[in-house]
């Protein structure tokens, strides 16, 4: 038994849509209640930040909310190492 069930990664691209990008989000916040969403490069970092703003609209109808923990993380892309930005999702309950 898994202790910590593996994290969904979405990853944000500078050509993303943000709408599309928070609707994964929400999803996977109330299927899974956490996800991961990885940007390189600032074009990037500016549509994940939308869409981390959008998704928390998406969930207030739910009566949810999420909070997010950013952190620098190395990927290994194509046999090269890039620093990316990695935001740590969680899901919360708003209260009544």
């Amino acid at each position: 038994m898994e202790l910590f069930p593996p994290v969904e990664t979405l990853r944000v691209s500078g050509k993303s849509r943000p709408n599309a990008v928070a609707g994964a989000v929400a999803a996977l916040l109330r299927t899974q209640g956490r996800a991961e969403v990885h940007a390189i490069g600032p074009a990037a970092v500016n549509q994940a930040v939308k869409a981390l703003a959008i998704a928390r609209g998406y969930l207030e109808g739910d009566g949810l909310d999420l909070i997010v923990q950013p952190a620098f993380v190395k990927l290994d892309l194509a046999d090269e190492e890039r620093t990316a930005l990695m935001f740590s999702v969680r899901k919360i309950q708003l209260k009544a």
